[in-house]
């Protein structure tokens, strides 16, 4: 019962909350998002993707998959962990203040902001010591 009101923790549990965070960012990232977009990439086009940064809606639509699918992949495995974030938070702030709040605020970007926060701490913090990163030394 005194662990629960402790503001104490330690390393082991550091290491797997932060395994815990990257697992769940990166698979749902990846699976639900990056994925879907990489298989029906060409119903992507043919609804407009936003050509957020005048590359062209192909181009576009390509970066968003490599944040959200590859990029959420190496957030699994832990590798590269705070390079992989930057493509990810990236693409969260396009969804949220390009693509959603124009149209219906943050509510219709709450998914892109679930995903952010998370991503910034990861971030902030690291992999942890349960990574691959974590086992090289980095």
């Amino acid at each position: 019962m005194k662990k629960l009101f402790s503001t104490k923790y330690s390393g082991t549990s550091f290491n797997l909350s932060m395994l815990i965070l990257r697992l769940g960012v990166g698979l749902t990232l990846a699976f639900w998002h990056g994925m879907d977009k990489m298989m029906h990439f060409s119903a992507y086009l043919n609804k407009g993707f936003i050509n957020f940064i005048g590359l062209g809606p192909k181009i576009s639509l390509a970066l968003v998959i490599f944040a959200e699918f590859f990029c959420a992949l190496l957030l699994v495995l832990g590798l590269f962990t705070r390079l992989a974030t930057i493509p990810i938070i990236i693409t969260m702030l396009v969804a949220i203040f390009i693509v959603h709040m124009p149209h219906g605020g943050l509510k219709e970007g709450a998914d892109a902001l679930l995903y952010l926060l998370p991503t910034c701490v990861i971030l902030l913090c690291g992999a942890g010591k349960i990574s691959v990163d974590g086992m090289i030394g980095k």
